[in-house]
């Protein structure tokens, strides 16, 4: 059993009473137990249930599900059931194929929905657990399901929201003295990504082409990417948008904020560092970026805040909110190389170290009044932690940030822990990598940790992908 299978957590939804149904079961964790039978280290308790689209061989098609147990619960099988003041009317949204309709319902109807589903999975309801016939339409296996998508992307938008990242990176390219840029510290830094290479995890990634300029002031060459990368980050689904002109502001963002997925930005880096001036990244960043494919609700995560991450200098008024959104979520990458026994954990960090939080990133992205619509998906950068002491990465003072000591291992990328290509990182059985290999299986874990009294439950987002050789050069793979 990895890991991650062994972190014990407890999930409770907190908000404040008159936004929830006298029903919710999620302020009495001592009565939070299902009648769905499942191991005190389950993936999926009753505490997490999040949100997916799935099919199955004998329905094949896509629909909206919540992960429970060993089990999912299809949502066009028990709509009916959620008859509450904001989804009596509006159950037809749980008969989409993707989740941007209940997206857009907004936070209330997300809440009503969470008691909801939460007292019919309960051990106390009979509503499901006394009706054989509707259990038997209503759960499917979850290994007998294909995951897709769970919302129609119709942007994307990666950030670069780490401070460890953004330092290690400037270090490496500019030297300790420029690590980060002048307005690092004073906004979000982000770029538009290519929504239409979004994948779900288990989708074949292929190699890259693209121009490079692998000997130093000769003309580029065209052919496969040599340095590619994987970037751990966590994105997140915005629910309501806003019209055209309206910014949103900070204060208010966590109502724009369904749940959260893991991401994996797949980088080319040597196409990167030829095309990158002046606009940024383009061809290096489009050709794929994974994604779980369980939605983990912010309402979820509400019992993992933490303190948002120090800031100074104090940023400015649109981008201040008084409330923490920042949550520990413990991060982890593993290689598997196509002949290994056993995969190799190479990163351990932490959704904590995060220097500008969610709830600024979509305030920043909005102060515009560019309008975000449901369904879009934010994405975090690369999460790196605090770092130790080590030849690559010396104890300084980088504007004004003192570096921690810390694990070399929280790097969330392999231009990180090879620092630039200098340094092989080990695996189990004596392979080694500088960069991802063909073949190569990459596996993402998020998990959170809470210890309560005879409670423990687990709860991660994961996904895996193994990458794929490139074909020879034609015009379907370029």
């Amino acid at each position: 059993m990895g890991l991650l299978l062994l972190l014990l957590l407890f999930l409770v939804f907190i908000s404040s009473p008159a936004q929830l149904p006298e029903e919710d079961l999620t302020n009495f964790p001592d009565k939070m137990k299902s009648f769905i039978s499942y191991p005190s280290d389950c993936e999926f308790p009753i505490e997490n249930l999040p949100y997916g689209v799935f099919s199955t061989d004998a329905n094949p098609t896509p629909r909206i599900g919540v992960a429970i147990g060993d089990q999912v619960l299809d949502l066009t099988v028990v709509k009916h059931l959620f008859n509450g003041p904001l989804l009596g009317d509006r159950q037809a949204v749980f008969d989409q194929p993707t989740l941007n309709d209940f997206m857009a319902l907004g936070h209330l109807a997300w809440a009503e929905a969470r008691a909801v589903l939460q007292r019919i999975l309960s051990v106390d309801d009979q509503t499901l657990q006394g009706d054989a016939s509707l259990q038997d339409r209503a759960f499917v296996p979850l290994s007998s399901v294909k995951m897709h998508l769970p919302a129609n992307i119709g942007d994307y938008t990666d950030f670069y929201s780490s401070i460890h990242h953004a330092t290690n990176v400037g270090i490496m390219f500019r030297g300790k003295e420029n690590a980060l840029m002048p307005n690092w510290k004073h906004l979000p830094v982000g770029y538009h990504g290519r929504a239409s290479s979004i994948v779900i995890s288990g989708t074949p990634v292929r190699r890259p082409h693209g121009q490079t300029a692998p000997v130093e002031g000769q003309p580029p060459v065209f052919g496969p990417c040599r340095l590619l990368d994987f970037e751990l980050e966590v994105g997140f689904f915005v629910g309501p948008g806003n019209e055209l002109g309206q910014p949103i502001p900070a204060e208010k963002a966590h109502e724009h904020i369904f749940g959260f997925v893991l991401v994996n930005d797949w980088s080319a880096r040597d196409i990167q560092k030829w095309e990158y001036v002046p606009l940024g990244p383009f061809l290096a960043k489009n050709f794929a970026t994974t994604i779980s494919p369980w939605v983990v609700t912010t309402l979820a995560l509400s019992q993992f805040t933490v303190p948002n991450f120090p800031q100074d200098p104090e940023p400015l008024s649109y981008l201040k909110h008084s409330d923490p959104f920042n949550f520990d979520i413990n991060l982890e990458v593993d290689i598997k190389p196509p002949d290994a026994a056993l995969p190799s954990t190479i990163v351990r960090s932490n959704y904590k170290y995060l220097y500008w939080t969610a709830k600024q990133q979509l305030a920043h992205h909005t102060v515009t009044g560019c309008n975000l619509r449901p369904g879009d998906m934010l994405a975090s950068g690369t999460i790196s932690g605090e770092v130790e002491l080590t030849e690559c990465l010396p104890q300084m003072k980088t504007h004004n940030i003192y570096l921690v000591l810390q694990e070399p291992d929280s790097f969330g990328s392999m231009l990180e822990l090879s620092w630039k290509g200098t340094k092989q990182v080990q695996l189990i059985g004596g392979s080694t990598r500088k960069f991802i290999q063909d073949g190569d299986e990459v596996i993402l874990r998020g998990a959170s940790i809470h210890f309560t009294v005879n409670l423990r439950h687990v709860f991660y987002l994961k996904y895996n992908l193994k990458l794929r050789k490139s074909r020879k050069l034609s015009s379907l793979n370029i």
